[in-house]
């Protein structure tokens, strides 16, 4: 009998949820200290919606349109998940981002921060939590603001900005590094930030390639996609 959806989805969630608990044992720390942010991206609400009844709170997307319909969708079925966007965002797609997301993990500038800022002021009624996506080896085409330049400068700027609340960093190891050299900086940087900014406490970092190397350095949350879907036909 062919597993249903949400059997292949438990199963992929054990084996996920198993990963993480073994890297926080090989690093001496707590399973309780990382959190799982499922990466939902391509893959339908209905998806959302059974792991959100597996236990799984947090869920992340990366554009706006797929994100907004599915954040509406997954809350007409009343699936109650923390919304995190993890892409790359235009300053134009920020009125309807903070309509839905809890957390912004991709904020890089602050000409976007400000954007950001305004909205949220305009149309939430709590802070946007937002984390600084740091670009470990300080190639900003890529994304991510440098850490040996303008990263300290919106750091400062989100913590004093009335709409939001400055919750972290975020980072992608660059391909041609090693996971451990690149989640090993990452750390540094961690460290720098919540020595100006104490309550700056979030490292998201890892995904289903090298989540153990990104809890051996630290991280806080873990986003995790390929290992938790798998591999399917997904929404085009």
């Amino acid at each position: 009998m062919p597993q249903s959806r949400r059997d292949e989805l438990a199963a992929s969630l054990t084996e996920v949820r198993e990963r993480i608990v073994r890297a926080c044992v090989a690093a001496d720390r707590d399973p309780g200290s990382v959190s799982l942010v499922a990466i939902t991206k391509t893959y339908p609400a209905s998806d959302v919606v059974h792991l959100a009844a597996l236990g799984v709170t947090d869920v992340g997307e990366n554009k706006d349109q797929e994100a907004a319909a599915k954040a509406a969708s997954v809350s007409a079925e009343d699936a109650a998940v923390r919304w995190h966007f993890v892409g790359q965002l235009q300053r134009n797609k920020a009125r309807s981002v903070v309509t839905y997301a809890d957390v912004v993990e991709s904020v890089d500038s602050v000409r976007l921060a400000s954007a950001l800022d305004s909205a949220a002021q305009r149309l939430r009624d709590r802070p946007l939590e937002v984390l600084l996506q740091v670009s470990i080896d300080g190639d900003t085409a890529r994304g991510g603001a440098d850490p040996g330049g303008d990263l300290w400068e919106l750091a400062d700027f989100v913590a004093g900005a009335e709409g939001l609340r400055l919750g972290g960093v975020m980072a992608v190891a660059p391909r041609e590094w090693e996971p451990s050299k690149a989640f090993g900086a990452l750390a540094d940087i961690a460290a720098r930030l919540r020595a100006d900014h104490p309550d700056a406490t979030v490292v998201s970092a890892g995904m289903s390639g090298d989540l153990e190397a990104a809890v051996a350095h630290g991280a806080t949350h873990v986003r995790i996609g390929t290992s938790l879907l798998g591999m399917r036909n997904t929404l085009r």
